[in-house]
């Protein structure tokens, strides 16, 4: 059994105490600045009351609702079938903070590393949603951790392909809106993480995906912004 952290004890002292935790969060919180404290944050997805989570989920603070986005991955997996859980998740992957939906990315890892089978089940409902919904799939899922199952690495391109042809499918005058700019920017490295640990499938896609940039300005980017990536130059190279 892992050891508990100094960062899940305190958190755990003061259960109890929520004004005292969320004192503690803002403190803690690394912000302003240019990263958050994303240590502090899977400390508080491992232990925090379930009350607290929700609550956080729902503050205009980005750092408390990116700590709430990210222990919805516990809930999730202590009741999958719950709706609200799934709910929230959806509804925080759209949010306009990009720490929060990282936050939720952060969780559907959390997912995939406990039970891989839940977390398809998560992406496929997600690959269905709005724009930044399908970003927080093909984000989730394209964790080099979680590819090492070959299930995995292949739903990860499936989840690349299909968020491309999402992406694909917005009429060229829509293509400026920030959510399918925060799509575009995800598969510009997603590819290649997937591709990386499924290299022999990942090349037919890949090989399709440069076929069809040809004239759309877009798809250029994403095979551009890949090919860039040291870990898909070396599959090239071998």
């Amino acid at each position: 059994m892992t050891a508990r952290t100094d960062a899940q004890d305190d958190i755990i002292s003061m259960r109890h105490k929520p004004l005292h935790l969320l004192k503690y969060l803002d403190e803690n919180s690394w912000l302003p600045g240019p990263r958050a404290n994303l240590t502090l944050v899977d400390a508080f997805a491992d232990v925090a009351p379930e009350e607290i989570i929700w609550q956080l989920c729902g503050s205009p603070d980005e750092f408390r609702r990116l700590c709430g986005a990210a222990a919805l991955g516990r809930l999730h997996l202590e009741r999958p079938d719950d709706p609200a859980v799934v709910a929230r998740l959806t509804e925080l992957a759209a949010d306009d903070n990009w720490r929060v939906r990282e936050g939720v990315a952060m969780a559907l890892q959390r997912v995939g590393d406990a039970s891989p089978q839940l977390l398809l089940k998560l992406i496929d409902g997600f690959l269905t949603g709005p724009s930044r919904v399908v970003r927080a799939a093909v984000a989730g899922i394209c964790e080099p951790r979680l590819l090492r199952d070959p299930a995995m690495a292949d739903a990860a391109l499936d989840a690349c392909v299909r968020a491309t042809a999402r992406l694909h499918a917005v009429p060229f005058d829509q293509r400026r809106h920030d959510d399918v700019r925060t799509l575009r920017q995800a598969l510009g490295y997603c590819w290649s993480v997937a591709i990386a640990a499924a290299p022999e499938r990942g090349l037919e896609l890949w090989r399709e995906l440069e076929g069809r940039a040809a004239g759309d300005v877009d798809l250029t980017w994403i095979v551009n912004e890949n090919r860039m990536k040291a870990r898909l130059q070396r599959v090239l190279r071998s």
